[in-house]
């Protein structure tokens, strides 16, 4: 019984023992599951928090990408239609997508983004200057034969004035006239980069003699110089004896931009690149490159060059015969620009009224003045037929085209009696002073 009873208690110890054992481990697998459960919750909050942080960045990835092609597009555009200087606007353009492509490397963890992204850059930048937009990156010249727009406007301007002269060298003739003017100098420009770049796969940054010549080339392609000659049977009056009048006529026609399409069979890429290059927003663009701040009255001489006699400055101004036109021409050219309408440039014929016009309103500098662009140059000649001596009275007046290396390029009416382009040493002792208007 003894042993029975004994046997009974250990089986009972045994199960006692057995079930606070069950219970133990019951109770810690309860434990580690809860702390399973939590760190699983915490391993799913950190994944959610690490989706969220990756959708965030993804999205400013987007968007950053997608302001870097809004910049993109706006270089494009602005080479073509900004109405400000031509650099100026197309630099800026390029800083925008830079700045775009900034924000996306910093929203970018990889940093192997970051080449990418300069790469980008360089290569839009690239392809702009490639482009015929690269005619406005020409303004400053590089290399040992290169040479800026408007010096090159000048070389070919000069041998259009050789032509004209040219041709009336050729006969006797006791008259001349001169009838249209060559094509405007940003249309030739603009056909010059289409066909230069997309045609002939040259780059138009740099305006060497190569580049020269073919700009050369585009002017004379469109322009088209005839000559007529004609005579006029003038009756005899009260204190002349009947005559007859010889006259050549020179008619000087430009061919359009629409002609050069055709002409040069450019394909409709090219001639897309053409109507960017000629927006009405784009004619600041222009003269800014071609002739500086005051492009406008500037461009305007130039187109006179060659003009023989004056006729349409004087009869404009209201004079029923010739006259000594300087005057006449340089108020004719404000005219064409409203700036006589706007109170920038009076109206005048006689170079003392004109000159005192910008003295009483402190627009004046002495000869010692380096000028600029479209300020009005007076002379006092030392020995010019009637003109001279000096006598500290204006004689002459031009439109200042531009000034290089300490010289000074004019365009002049009545010089030798034609509009034509003179140069003349800063402070030269026989330019009396400048009319500087504020344009």
């Amino acid at each position: 019984m003894k042993t029975g009873r004994s046997v009974q208690k250990n089986v009972e110890r045994t199960a006692r023992h057995a079930i606070k054992t069950a219970d133990r481990s019951a109770r810690k697998t309860i434990k580690t599951t809860q702390r399973t459960a939590k760190t699983a919750a915490r391993t799913t909050k950190t994944a959610a928090q690490s989706a969220k942080a990756a959708q965030r960045t993804a999205q400013a990835t987007v968007k950053a990408t997608q302001r870097a092609v809004q910049a993109a597009r706006a270089t494009a555009k602005a080479a073509a239609t900004t109405a400000k200087a031509a650099a100026k606007a197309t630099v800026a353009a390029v800083k925008a997508a830079i700045a775009a492509m900034q924000e996306l490397a910093a929203a970018i963890a990889a940093g192997g983004w970051i080449a990418i992204v300069i790469v980008l850059v360089i290569c839009m930048v690239g392809l702009l200057i490639a482009s015929p937009f690269g005619i406005f990156f020409s303004g400053g010249s590089s290399g040992p034969d290169a040479v800026s727009p408007s010096a090159a406007v000048a070389q070919i301007n000069r041998e259009y004035a050789d032509t004209l002269s040219g041709l009336q060298a050729g006969g006797s003739y006791d008259s001349v006239e001169i009838v249209g003017r060559p094509p405007s100098w940003a249309d030739v420009f603009a056909v010059f980069s289409v066909k230069t770049v997309s045609g002939d796969g040259v780059d138009v940054v740099i305006l060497d003699a190569d580049r020269v010549e073919r700009l050369r080339t585009v002017f004379w392609d469109m322009t088209k110089i005839t000559t007529a000659t004609r005579t006029v049977d003038h009756p005899a009056a009260e204190d002349a004896e009947a005559w007859t009048e010889t006259i050549l006529t020179i008619t000087v026609t430009p061919r359009t931009v629409d002609d050069m399409r055709v002409f040069y069979q450019f394909t409709d890429e090219q001639n897309a690149a053409l109507d960017s290059l000629l927006t009405p927003e784009s004619r600041d663009l222009w003269n800014q490159l071609l002739y500086g701040n005051s492009g406008e009255i500037v461009a305007v001489a130039l187109s006179q060059v060659g003009n023989v006699g004056g006729q349409p400055y004087w009869s404009w101004y209201g004079f029923n015969s010739r006259v000594e036109w300087c005057a006449c021409f340089v108020s004719w050219c404000a005219n064409e620009c409203g700036y006589i309408d706007a109170g920038v440039i009076p109206k005048f014929a006689g170079c003392t009224g004109g000159s005192n016009w910008f003295k009483d309103r402190g627009l004046w500098q002495d000869n010692n003045y380096e000028p600029h662009p479209g300020d009005l140059i007076f002379f006092d000649w030392d020995n010019k037929g009637s003109s001279g001596p000096q006598d500290d009275l204006p004689d002459h007046v031009g439109i200042v085209e531009r000034v290089e290396n300490g010289i000074v390029y004019t365009v002049e009416g009545n010089s030798g009696d034609s509009c034509r382009q003179r140069s003349y040493s800063v402070g030269h002792y026989e330019i009396w002073g400048y009319g500087t208007p504020i344009f």
